[in-house]
């Protein structure tokens, strides 16, 4: 399956991770994976100890908040998210309203491959606090990690519902 993974310098002091991967699901189904929210436990590394706070099921939509809990290099983090696009089934935006990054918008757009299935983009543009220092000795690191293993995780989780 076609995989790409990059994170580059974006205007000031943000960052852009870039990803695209493709599923073995057509657009509908892969659109409403992503917009049940506890999928997210499917796609989320271990090592994040990451759990829902937000009660459940949460009912997608623009200006839907979900807050989450996880832990980062050990330390305890709340981050509260807000969906501020939605649009079925092509693409919809998340946006830390509450969180460890200075700024933090991550676009999903799902494309229909000309292979068969979908292709995942996700267009994460982010600042962290102390800027470029953090984001090389660990933050572009460990997004990179945690994307590999999105990716991985959601072809297995779509590629099993498809089967």
């Amino acid at each position: 399956m076609d995989k790409q993974l990059s994170i580059t310098r974006g205007k000031g002091a943000s960052y852009v991770l870039r990803s695209r991967t493709t599923v073995e699901s057509d657009v509908s189904e892969t659109f409403a994976f992503f917009a049940n929210a506890e999928n997210l436990n499917l796609i989320t590394p271990s090592w994040l100890k990451f759990a829902i706070v937000s009660d459940t099921p949460i009912n997608m939509h623009s200006g839907t908040q979900i807050e989450y809990r996880l832990k980062i290099h050990g330390f305890p983090v709340r981050w509260r998210s807000e969906i501020s696009l939605w649009d079925p089934p092509y693409r919809f935006v998340d946006k830390q309203i509450k969180g460890p990054y200075n700024m933090w918008s991550h676009m999903h757009t799902l494309e229909v491959s000309p292979q068969g299935g979908t292709i995942v983009n996700d267009c994460v543009k982010y600042k962290v606090p102390f800027g470029r220092l953090t984001n090389r000795l660990f933050v572009a690191r460990d997004l990179l990690r945690i994307f590999r293993y999105r990716n991985d995780a959601t072809q297995k989780a779509l590629r099993s519902k498809s089967s």
